[in-house]
């Protein structure tokens, strides 16, 4: 064994857990014996010397642990020890693994290339992340199209009937204007106010007068019924990796996702709003928006013929939180631990990515925050996101959310 031993590049040490030195190769000794010649052999001063070079709790840690690995100071080198514990009739024996790096410039390079190493990986786990997130966000999109579509061809079809209907007064009309013109030039305009009379009667210009205005507030509020739901889609489906952290009113995040999706839940889900009074909250809108949009499409799946979703917020000290509450069928208590598994779904293939809770989970521990979740199965459930009202001092959360 120690023939053995002395082969070895690295420092072997066995000694007692009394403390006292069995074995120790040379390479141990060039390592630990800073000393002078005439006491290097001395295995009670090596055994000192690496008791007093190793941490505090080294060997506490080792007997509890089994193990303990860590760096030893050295004036020029880094020397690395790794300590191991075994228990036996004689109370124990503590192994120890020595190698030396030979200079500090070199240690601190080695740890520079780990270091790069580690952050390019870390930048190409986030960029996929990214991607993941943007695609279940499209992918979501792709899903409501046709009823957006559905919302958007409403509006369109009503104006695109009243401009027919707006095309036959205009016509009624003008046939008037020119009535009066002709009166208006003749020598006599009285004569022809029995032909103005008759043209007011065949067109009927009092109905006209009166359903004109109303025709056109109808066509302009179903314009701005598209301009809001394109609006709505375009800052949902907004995705910027440099998004900043923006004062927001959450309501209004809120309404723009509803309006976005509410073709999907009409009908068979009567909503209910018991908002609270909301400070503005620091957050990634586009992310939080993406959260509602899971949390009430989930809700509505849950629910079979005709349901409620009940969205509430408020306000508990420094905190928000907003709940999203169902009459659906509930979450089984033996599938509640895996709801925010990323790919877990209940849903028959195809029909969901199973992405939507835990993306949703990791956004929210973005932004130092949490989801709730209580069920009763046959009941519903409900889930409630706290988050702060604004992010702690340390800075907003560089790494990713976690899935």
């Amino acid at each position: 064994m120690l023939a053995l031993g002395e082969l070895m590049y690295e420092g072997v040490m066995l000694f007692r857990a009394d403390g006292r030195l069995v074995l120790a190769n040379s390479a141990a000794r060039s390592h630990l014996c800073e000393v002078d010649a005439d006491r290097a052999d001395d295995p009670r001063t090596l055994g000192e010397r690496l008791t007093e070079r190793l941490p505090n709790d080294a060997l506490l840690q080792a007997r509890t642990n089994g193990r303990w690995s860590g760096s030893l100071p050295a004036e020029d080198r880094v020397v690395l020890a790794h300590l191991y514990f075994h228990d036996d009739d004689e109370g124990g024996h503590y192994l120890v693994l020595i190698q030396g790096v030979e200079g500090q410039e070199g240690f601190e390079q080695e740890l520079q290339q780990r270091h790069a190493e580690l952050r390019q990986a870390y930048m190409r786990l986030n960029g996929a992340q990214d991607k993941l997130l943007q695609s279940e966000k499209m992918a979501s999109i792709g899903q409501l199209a046709a009823g957006v579509a559905h919302e958007i061809n409403n509006p369109i079809g009503y104006v695109h009937s009243n401009l027919g209907s707006l095309q036959e007064y205009l016509r009624s009309l003008f046939t008037l204007i020119e009535a009066y013109e002709r009166a208006l030039r003749a020598p006599d305009p009285k004569a022809l106010l029995s032909e103005i009379d008759d043209i007011r009667t065949r067109f009927d210009i009092d109905f006209i007068s009166r359903d004109l205005p109303q025709l056109m507030a109808e066509s302009r509020e179903g314009i701005e019924r598209v301009t809001r739901i394109v609006r709505d889609l375009k800052d949902f489906s907004y995705f910027d990796q440099a998004e900043s952290w923006k004062l927001v009113d959450l309501h209004a995040g809120l309404e723009s996702t509803i309006n976005i999706i509410w073709n999907e839940l009409k009908y068979k889900v009567t909503l209910q709003r018991n908002y609270g009074e909301l400070p503005l909250v620091e957050c990634l809108p586009s992310e939080l928006n993406q959260v509602y949009m899971n949390l009430l499409l989930n809700a509505g799946h849950s629910i079979g013929e005709r349901g409620t979703i009940t969205v509430s917020t408020g306000q508990e000290g420094d905190q928000v939180w907003i709940e999203f509450k169902d009459s659906g069928a509930g979450i089984a208590p033996d599938l509640m631990q895996r709801i925010f598994d990323p790919f877990f779904t209940t849903k028959p293939v195809g029909s969901g990515t199973g992405l939507g809770l835990s993306i949703s989970y990791g956004i929210i521990n973005k932004h130092h925050g949490r989801i709730d979740v209580t069920s009763v199965l046959g009941e519903g459930a409900c889930f409630r996101i706290v988050i702060p009202a604004r992010q702690p001092a340390t800075k907003k959360p560089a790494l990713p959310a976690q899935f």
